[in-house]
């Protein structure tokens, strides 16, 4: 059970006036930018360091994860390694032999894990995604849009949708059950959940908030993160975004990693292992056309060389998480034991915010929370 009471900052040595000009800066963007609420927390030494909420929102209030909670899902197969129920050399048919179909046999765990295994945008509506049945039927169907391992591209839900049915396979729990039973359960972080009922989200889940509609009768952009404001889609539990928490949560998490035992240290060590360092392939939108190379561990995302896909500069190369749309990050440093997470439920029409402001705005709040310790 991680200890959740929070302690000052000197007494795990975060600077207390450095930590004030981040938490400043972030409440600067609610109280006087576009965020409707924003919530952060910190942590070192195991220990819950600040957490505060700002704006339209409650304290305990639960933030939909996006990308930052692809880091849990991480940990998730990394727990897994470190038990020998799974090996990352394996393929995917021997383990999900429904998958196999149409040339895919040949395909990894960690081909899946690094986002290389060729097929990105692999379909799956929500239809299918609420029948596991269905699930695995369409999972057989994917077709390959190049050969396993040839090009890293973000695989932005097919990825998960295939690691929570492998957990299954392994655990003979769904990933939902697991994440639940195994993890946030014993580690006391109540706020984590996968797969909210549509019933339980109101006033439970912060919901999402246009932070640049001029007007009633503009559209926000179906696709992106706008999707996940559908509470059926957000109930159907798909693990690589649908994820929700408290940003002390999600810190706290990235402690547990290193403090809780329930993870073997040489597991957490291969998992942010880094895998490759390339520019990922593709749009914008989808995490590709980048300026930076980004670097893959096993479903996480390493600062690596270049600090790519949003990650601070300021921390170690070997500081790993995930920025997710459009104004979120989580991330642990493990040189400095510094984690971090700053969630909110703000959202440009399009879904993803990259003007210079915002690229800016991510890009400093991830540079200051790095460098909260000396």
């Amino acid at each position: 059970m991680i200890d959740r009471s929070p302690v000052g900052p000197d007494t795990v040595g975060v600077d207390p006036h450095r930590l004030d000009v981040l938490l400043r800066r972030i409440r600067l963007e609610v109280d006087h930018g576009p965020l409707p609420s924003a919530q952060v927390a910190v942590a070192r030494g195991g220990r819950l360091v600040a957490f505060e909420t700002w704006g339209d929102a409650a304290p305990d209030t639960r933030y939909v994860l996006q990308s930052v909670g692809r880091s849990i899902v991480a940990g998730v197969v990394w727990k897994l390694i470190g038990e020998g129920l799974l090996d990352v050399g394996e393929q995917v048919a021997a383990i999900v032999p429904e998958f196999a179909p149409n040339g895919k046999e040949t395909v990894t765990v960690e081909q899946v894990l690094t986002h290389t295994a060729g097929f990105p945008f692999a379909p799956l509506g929500l239809s299918k995604a609420l029948d596991r049945e269905q699930r695995l039927a369409a999972f057989g169907r994917w077709r390959l849009d190049q050969p396993p391992g040839s090009r890293f591209q973000f695989h932005l839900t097919s990825a998960a949708w295939l690691i929570a049915e492998i957990v299954e396979r392994r655990t003979g729990l769904t990933f939902a059950a697991y994440l639940r039973q195994r993890i946030a359960g014993p580690l006391g972080l109540s706020s984590l959940e996968l797969g909210v009922p549509v019933d339980r989200q109101p006033g439970s889940v912060a919901p999402m908030t246009a932070t640049d509609r001029s007007s009633d009768d503009q559209e926000a952009d179906p696709w992106g993160p706008w999707y996940l404001s559908d509470p059926r889609v957000l109930a159907a539990g798909e693990p690589s975004h649908a994820l929700v928490a408290t940003a002390a949560d999600v810190a706290l998490y990235f402690q547990a990693l290193e403090h809780s035992g329930l993870w073997k240290p040489e597991a957490v060590a291969e998992g942010t292992r880094i895998r490759l360092t390339e520019h990922p392939y593709g749009d914008r939108l989808y995490g590709g056309g980048s300026g930076r190379r980004t670097s893959m561990g096993l479903f996480v995302t390493v600062a690596g060389p270049d600090a790519g896909s949003n990650l601070p500069s300021t921390g170690s190369p070997a500081l790993f998480g995930s920025a997710g749309a459009a104004y979120q990050l989580g991330f642990m440093d493990p040189e400095t034991g510094l984690s971090f997470a700053c969630l909110s439920n703000g959202y440009p029409l399009a879904g993803y915010d990259h003007s210079r402001r915002g690229t800016a705005l991510l890009t400093n709040i991830a540079n200051l929370a790095a460098d909260l310790t000396d």
